[in-house]
């Protein structure tokens, strides 16, 4: 195990990336663009495939792909499948000893205290450290993620250097599992952005309200955020390119839903069920 700090001459964390899909792709490119050794595997080995012309290696199996690296990150779809991944194909196991386990998706509280108190028990000396990010596709990219990291004080310095390159700050919010809880949070906060540009958007459509007098209405009004403002531009604009996916979306819903219970959060319920209508439907 390397021991880092924070002179720049001290060597970059080895980092491993277990899952390289739409996030855990944009995670490894940016990680590979700061010169960082970075292993990669994937549920779909096809996904990785860009990776290594970028200098990544990949590997077969996800224990191969730890088994020498200071840090481990995991963006899987969800709890299962990072259980799956991680204690049923033995990969918690071939980590290297005092290693830290960064699990970075949108699992939910529950999901993620579950990680915690099974890795304690199968590998009580590898670090878990709760820190799902704020932020999308292209955020990652570009190092602009707000990372949500809680977990034992200690892992900070390792991670230092892995978290200064993913994102433009890094919150810690004290022990694992209060990153997923601010996660769920904020997510809801999106969600009724989103969903307000969306319904805002289609009401100005059927009275007639033209696009160019919305946005007058709407710039530097303490009304609309930058975020809520850049989602209705794309709709008018019908730019649908996808930054994180409308069924992922209506996932993390369904977390915050079986999470904090009925009837703390109605209204994101309610969004909920409208989003899983337009998946039904074929909407992406």
């Amino acid at each position: 195990m390397t021991t880092f700090g924070n002179q720049t001459n001290e060597p970059k964390p080895r980092v491993a990336v277990i899952g390289t899909g739409t996030m855990g792709t944009a995670v490894a490119r940016r990680l590979l663009g700061s010169k960082m050794d970075v292993r990669v595997w994937s549920r779909h080995p096809e996904s990785a495939m860009p990776l290594l012309d970028l200098g990544a290696t990949a590997f077969a199996k996800a224990a191969d792909a730890v088994t020498d690296a200071d840090v481990v990150i995991t963006m899987l779809p969800t709890v299962a499948a990072t259980a799956e991944v991680m204690f049923g194909a033995q990969t918690l196991d071939a980590m290297a000893p005092k290693s830290v386990w960064v699990q970075m998706a949108t699992i939910g509280v529950q999901g993620t205290e579950r990680l915690v108190s099974e890795t304690w028990t199968r590998r009580p000396g590898i670090t878990f450290v709760d820190a799902p990010v704020s932020g999308s596709r292209e955020p990652a990219e570009t190092g602009q993620l707000l990372i949500l990291a809680s977990g034992p004080r200690p892992a900070r310095q390792l991670l230092e250097p892995v978290f200064e390159v993913l994102g433009k700050s890094t919150l810690w919010l004290g022990p694992a599992g209060n990153g997923s809880r601010m996660k769920l949070v904020l997510n809801t906060w999106l969600a009724f952005q989103t969903e307000g540009a969306a319904e805002a958007a289609a009401l100005a459509n059927r009275l007639g309200v033209r696009t160019p007098a919305l946005f007058t209405a709407l710039r530097d009004n303490p009304l609309a955020s930058p975020y809520a403002l850049g989602k209705l531009a794309r709709m008018v604009e019908q730019d649908y390119h996808t930054d994180f996916a409308l069924d992922w979306a209506l996932k993390d819903l369904d977390l915050v839903a079986s999470d904090a219970g009925i009837g703390v959060a109605p209204v994101a319920s309610a969004i909920a069920d409208r989003w899983r209508g337009l998946v039904r439907n074929g909407s992406s």
